[in-house]
């Protein structure tokens, strides 16, 4: 299908990292799309696109009249608010009402109903509502952020955490947002991607310790990680001023790694993308220390 005559997309989570940089990459192609969300105004301007909202996923009837015209919906996770499946369900059952025809949802690496990490359990909920919906749908599980590490680090660069030996195959949100785009566009009335659970990893696996270490070579700047016991992590986070909810949050997104249930490295990237998988000392953006969502 040429790009002139390709449906129209929508895309949620336009105003943050990873779906900006996925409706920027439809834009390049010149394929027309719907931009979701709360915050209109906070919605970047792009070829093609229109502002639609605000639309929060718990809103049906908001939903419903944002994706009106679409064919497929992007449907970048929601953060964590105790309801992320019926929120993410809402938003689904609505594009279904206005015809919507298929959904591709970002999901997690080790998305299970037993995840160590706590979002990653959200995450597998909403896999099986999809399952279980009548549309056509791919899931993309995306790994751990290579950003993230540098967003944890506190004002001294140092990034501590209860993870020690356990290893991460960490991604960027460019090689997630270069397979999105590449599944989008296989828009046919079926694909090689429908009911597919596709696991978007980095090209090899690390500790924190080795990620953190290729960190500060990329960056220049001095990170360091440093191990820290459960207790220790805890209560470091308590005296910071964090909610309890944050800190398991937190704790549990290192513990996922300590216990090796996001080391898996795929061949997702290079295979949907024909460009291999970027590594650390590759990365064209890092975040500024302290900047994780959560952190104080």
């Amino acid at each position: 299908m040429s790009e002139k005559n390709h449906a129209t997309l929508a895309v949620t989570g336009v105003t943050g990292a990873l779906g900006s940089r996925i409706a920027a990459r439809i834009a390049s192609h010149g394929i027309p799309q719907l931009l979701v969300g709360r915050s209109p105004d906070r919605m970047p301007e792009l070829p093609g696109a229109q502002r639609r909202g605000p639309a929060a996923y718990a809103d049906a009837s908001a939903m419903r009249k944002a994706l009106e015209g679409a064919s497929t919906l992007i449907l970048v996770s929601g953060h964590r608010t105790g309801r992320r499946l019926e929120e993410h369900a809402t938003a689904v059952e609505a594009a279904i009402a206005v015809g919507v025809n298929r959904v591709l949802y970002v999901s997690l690496v080790g998305a299970s109903p037993t995840a160590t990490y706590i979002n990653a359990r959200d995450q597998w909920a909403t896999e099986q509502f999809l399952a279980g919906a009548g549309i056509r749908h791919t899931v993309l599980r995306s790994g751990f952020y290579t950003s993230t590490p540098a967003a944890l680090a506190d004002e001294e660069f140092v990034v501590s955490g209860p993870a020690s030996t356990g290893r991460a195959a960490f991604v960027t949100h460019e090689d997630i947002a270069d397979v999105i785009t590449a599944v989008a566009l296989d828009e046919g009335p079926r694909s090689v991607h429908d009911s597919a659970t596709l696991e978007i990893t980095g090209p090899e696996a690390l500790t924190l310790d080795e990620a953190v270490t290729r960190i500060a070579a990329a960056t220049g700047r001095p990170y360091r990680f440093e191990p820290e016991t459960l207790e220790e992590a805890f209560a470091r986070r308590w005296r910071r001023g964090m909610s309890g909810e944050q800190i398991e949050t937190w704790i549990s997104w290192y513990q996922a790694i300590e216990r090796g249930e996001i080391s898996m490295v795929t061949d997702v990237v290079p295979r949907l993308t024909g460009s291999p998988a970027t590594p650390i000392s590759d990365v064209p953006w890092w975040p500024a220390p302290n900047t994780a969502r959560g952190t104080p």
